[in-house]
């Protein structure tokens, strides 16, 4: 089923992770991919693997460092210049850093907020007034971590706080930019993507209830209904992909 023939769909720390499996999962629906990341090798290997498997789909990556808002600003005009326009934006680009609140430094307050929060705020800035002429949508990826109802362990005190305010960032676009978009936020839980480099889940398990580690691939398709038409009535929604965990 191609359900996003003949959009072209942007998505942000696209390289490894749920990143990489959304822009798989999207091509293979029949979308261009404009993908944004930080490394450049990791980049053009994501475009060489997209260009071979769905040869009918245009792809190109945008290095970017999404803490700057004047980078954003010029890979606005560098996307631009390629010829593509935005249908969708997904903002997934974020870092998962944990600190007990006695290790909480000013620096590190800044590069979880202005990855987590800032690179969806001024991305989103750029790319709504295209998005909203095409009659599209955005899609941000936050966490379970950031629902009020889901307080858990000692150490998330900037990543946590740093979800939550995706998700009410969400909302406020949601409400304020309809009719015109569609605006909606996806809350992942436990997953087995990159950001965990010890991969023994023994201690993460007994806390989901369907008993496995989220795969990036159950994130991708969630993603890909949302930003479909399927889901042409839906907005201002946070789903939840978490096994339970939330419960």
């Amino acid at each position: 089923m191609q359900r996003l023939q003949g959009k072209t769909i942007l998505i942000t720390g696209a390289t490894s992770g749920l990143g990489e499996a959304m822009a798989h999962c999207f091509a293979g629906e029949g979308a261009s991919i404009v993908a944004v990341g930080r490394n450049h090798a990791r980049g053009e290997t994501l475009i060489d693997a997209l260009t071979a498997r769905h040869s009918a789909i245009r792809a190109q990556f945008f290095p970017c460092d999404l803490t700057d808002a004047h980078a954003i600003g010029d890979l606005r005009k560098a996307i631009t210049a390629s010829g593509f326009a935005i249908d969708v934006l997904v903002n997934n680009a974020g870092i998962f850093k944990t600190y007990r609140l006695e290790e909480v430094t000013p620096e590190a307050y800044d590069l979880v907020f202005r990855t987590n929060v800032g690179s969806a705020i001024f991305m989103t800035q750029a790319f709504i007034d295209e998005v909203c002429q095409r009659g599209g949508n955005i899609l941000n990826i936050a966490s379970i971590g950031g629902l009020q109802s889901y307080i858990a362990g000692r150490s998330q005190y900037l990543y946590a706080p740093s979800k939550a305010a995706l998700i009410e960032f969400s909302q406020l676009c949601a409400k304020n930019y309809a009719p015109d978009i569609r605006v909606n936020c996806l809350c992942p839980g436990p997953n087995d993507t990159p950001i965990y480099e010890n991969k023994d889940f023994s201690r993460i398990l007994p806390s989901i209830p369907m008993g496995r580690m989220g795969k990036p691939a159950d994130v991708a398709r969630a993603a890909s209904f949302l930003i479909s038409d399927d889901a042409s009535y839906i907005t201002g929604a946070v789903l939840t992909v978490d096994g339970g965990s939330s419960i």
